[in-house]
Order: structure tokens, then C-alpha cells, then sequence
């Protein structure tokens, strides 16, 4: 039986996605050194929260200027999160498909 959304944000497929790839990077940054884990591993994990987060704050919000101005933010942390796995990527700490 599946569940029914409780809050608006959770019917909105850019979230859903947005969660699963929060659990794909964590997945990921496992696989990290070690002496990354307050580096490049804290950063892209906070960075991929971020999307998922300023989505649901933003589907909370009374007008949809300011849901769009949300949005934007998640864009914005969604590119910082891309840069920092194409830095895991050159350093290898991921593989080309995971990167994909």
C-alpha cells in the first residue's frame, strides 16, 4: 500500500527526483577517502540536500513568485553539487558512470 503525500511538495515529481538523488550521492560519497569526509564529501552532500530542501520550502511559500525564486536557489545548488562530483570524478573517488 503506498503512502499518500501529506505535504505539497511531495507530489512533485522535481522533488521525488531530487530525494532519490540525495540518496545516490550518499550512496557515492561513501566510497570517498576518508580524509575527504569534511572536504569534497560534507560539501556535496549539503549542496545535494539543498536542491530537495529549497524545492519543499518553496512549494510552502504563498505566491508562486516567490516558489520561483526557490526554485532558482535549488538550480543554483543543484550546479554547485554537479561541479563537486565532476571534481570527484577528476579525482576519482567516482567513476565515469557513476558520474553519469
Amino acid at each position: 500500500m503506498e503512502e499518500k503525500p501529506e505535504f505539497r511538495f511531495e507530489k512533485l515529481d522535481v522533488w521525488q527526483k531530487s530525494i532519490e538523488w540525495v540518496d545516490e550521492i550518499y550512496s557515492a560519497a561513501k566510497l570517498f577517502p576518508p580524509d575527504e569526509r569534511f572536504g569534497l564529501t560534507s560539501q556535496l552532500k549539503r549542496s545535494s540536500i539543498s536542491v530537495a530542501s529549497n524545492i519543499a520550502e518553496g512549494s510552502g511559500r504563498s505566491s508562486d513568485k516567490d516558489f520561483a525564486r526557490f526554485i532558482e536557489i535549488a538550480y543554483g545548488s543543484l550546479m554547485e553539487a554537479v561541479c563537486q562530483c565532476m571534481i570527484a570524478k577528476r579525482q576519482k573517488f567516482i567513476s565515469g558512470e557513476d558520474y553519469k
